[in-house]
Parts: C-alpha cells; sequence; structure tokens
C-alpha cells in the first residue's frame, strides 16, 4: 500500500525500498515500495511486527542509512545524509552522562559557534519547557530515566529541527513515568509545531500520540495500512486514562490489535512451514 505523495508537502517518501546485503546468505529486502508524504505539524507513529522495518525506515529519515531505491526528500530537498534539521531522540537518550544537564542541551548549538553565554537563555527555556527547571547544573547520570528523556528531547529541540524522529523513546521507562511522557510528547508537538514521525511497539502509544498511523507489514516491509486518529488532539485536554478507556479509542485498539495479530499468526505459519 501507498499513501498519496505530494512533492510540496514537507516530507515526501517516494518508492523506497531497502536491501541488506547479508555476507554468505541471500540478501534480505527490509523495505519494498514504500510512499507516503506528511504535512508540515503532522505527528506520525509507525507501528507493526518485529521485522517490518519501522527502525530501518526512521534511520532513512535520519540520513544514518542510504535506500537502496527510491527518495526521501524535507521541504523538497533531498535527504542524503545526517543534518540538524532532523532531530532523533534515541530509547536510550545518547546522552553524555558525565556532563552536565545544560552542557548537552546547548551541544548543538555550541558546535554550530554559539557562546555558551549567549545559548544559556535557550537551555533555560528549553528545561522549562519539557519540566525541568532548575536542574541545569546535574550531571545525567543522577537523573532518573523519564528525566534523562526529558534531556533528549530539549537536547533535539535546541536545534530547532524542522522534524523530530523518534525510536522508542519512551520504550525503556515504567508504565506511570511512560504515560506522563507521552503527554509531554503532546504537549511539544502542540507548541512547537514541528513536524514528530515515532516508531513505537505499543498499540495504545500509536494511537495515543499519533495524529496518523501506519501500520507496517513485514517481509518486505510496506505500509499495510493508514489511520486518521483523532486521538491525539482529544489527548491535550483530556485525561489519558479517561481517553484511553473510552468506547471509540477501545474499538480502534483491537482492530489494530487484531491486524498485527493475524501479521503475526502469518509470519510464524511461514516459518514453520519452511
Amino acid at each position: 500500500m501507498s499513501v498519496v505523495n505530494d512533492e510540496t508537502a514537507n516530507l515526501s517518501v517516494s518508492a523506497l525500498g531497502m536491501v541488506y546485503e547479508v555476507p554468505n546468505g541471500e540478501p534480505v529486502e527490509a523495505l519494498n515500495d514504500v510512499s507516503f508524504s506528511l504535512e508540515q505539524g503532522r505527528l506520525l507513529t509507525l507501528l507493526g511486527p518485529s521485522g517490518c522495518g519501522k527502525t530501518t525506515l526512521l534511520n532513512i529519515l535520519a540520513g544514518f542509512l542510504a535506500p537502496t531505491s527510491g527518495t526521501v526528500t524535507l521541504g523538497g530537498s533531498p535527504i542524503t545524509g545526517p543534518s540538524q534539521e532532523r532531530g532523533m531522540v534515541f530509547q536510550q537518550g545518547a546522552l553524555f552522562e558525565w556532563l552536565r544537564v545544560s552542557d548537552n542541551i546547548s551541544f548543538g548549538p555550541r558546535m554550530n559557534g554559539q557562546r555558551k553565554r549567549v545559548s544559556k537563555p535557550l537551555v533555560d527555556q528549553l528545561l522549562a519547557t519539557v519540566g525541568l527547571a532548575g536542574f541545569d547544573d546535574k550531571r545525567v547520570y543522577e537523573l532518573s530515566g523519564g528525566m534523562q528523556q526529558r534531556v533528549a528531547l530539549a537536547r533535539c529541540l535546541a536545534n530547532d529541527p524542522k522534524i523530530i524522529l523518534m525510536d522508542e523513546p519512551l520504550g525503556a521507562l515504567d508504565a506511570l513515568t511512560r504515560e506522563k511522557m507521552q503527554g509531554l510528547v503532546l504537549e511539544l508537538w502542540q507548541n512547537t509545531g514541528k513536524t514528530v514521525v515515532l516508531v513505537t511497539h505499543s498499540v495504545e502509544e500509536a494511537l495515543y500520540l499519533g495524529d496518523q498511523l501506519f501500520v507496517m507489514a513485514p517481509r518486505p516491509g510496506r505500509i499495510e495500512r493508514s489511520y486518521e486518529l483523532p486521538f491525539a488532539k482529544i489527548g491535550l485536554s483530556t485525561s489519558p486514562r479517561e481517553l484511553k478507556a473510552s468506547p471509540e479509542f477501545i474499538e480502534k485498539r483491537e482492530e489494530v490489535l487484531s491486524l498485527i495479530w493475524e501479521m503475526e499468526e502469518q509470519i510464524m505459519g511461514h516459518e514453520d512451514g519452511r
């Protein structure tokens, strides 16, 4: 399945394919004919069984991988490598743990030649935005996992990227912290107007955070189904527990779960038949 491509969109992916060459083995086709357009300010979640190419797609969007075929453009310009216009937030914060929080957040601006005294107001503003005002002098290793992910978000925003790419950013957190961080992601999305692409293995998280959802199918990875969702906007003014307990949310959750379950059974059946 392909989602209609529009060259004027913020992010455009056309006929994307990725094949990994395996030494002494058959090539692995990770992605096949993936096409979609994403408008500025959308929050897209990517969901699917293991091996469906979610992280491969995200790494291509980040410029970490070059696709075997197809094109990717952001704002009309081809993506050919990493760039600060595309911010990445990983499952583990990938922070400099020995540095202070403020030094982690200001790292990007300072690499661009901005003096520390100039970047300090930006750091203070971002710390307030992610709920860590007053933590600028703390070392990263002194913070909890949830607080470290807040720092990672602030560091990403410090470079003012056009698009934020998130690879299982909340996957390592406990359930309560994860739900609080989901709320923070929605607030940042609303307040910054950034385009966000978020990979997750959680159906509930994908439905709650995404105003658009792609369910991907494996072998080779492709977009199996696309959903336009209302829950992210509703979640900005409704408690997560209330929203996730609503009949509409539960119905959509069961629909998507059934779809993924069917794909998992097909995978297992294929493997058993080898």
